[in-house]
């Protein structure tokens, strides 16, 4: 089994667009810097366990912060960031 955890946090890399997408789905107003810090932190806080590899995308899922970030495993490249819903929490 692959360590995505540590593949991600090494080679994590981020559009131009994705800053907008975050900060609209996660009803945010920071900048591109504040974006990848808590990007970042997410990452670092989530256990390996977490980082599910279906299809051609990775998911991240931090229960604690109740978000979910989704990034491309061919390119490593955040795609975006969603609010987990309670009732998708098992």
């Amino acid at each position: 089994m692959k360590n995505y955890k540590a593949i991600i946090l090494n080679h994590i890399c981020y559009t131009s667009l994705v800053y907008n997408r975050i900060n609209k789905k996660l009803n945010l107003s920071f900048t591109n810097e504040e974006i990848e810090k808590l990007i970042m932190e997410i990452l670092l806080d989530t256990p390996e366990k977490d980082y599910i590899k279906t299809g051609k995308n990775i998911y991240i899922s931090n229960k604690e912060r109740n978000i979910r970030i989704t990034i491309n495993s061919f390119t490593n490249r955040l795609i975006t960031a969603d609010k987990i819903k309670k009732s998708d929490l098992p």
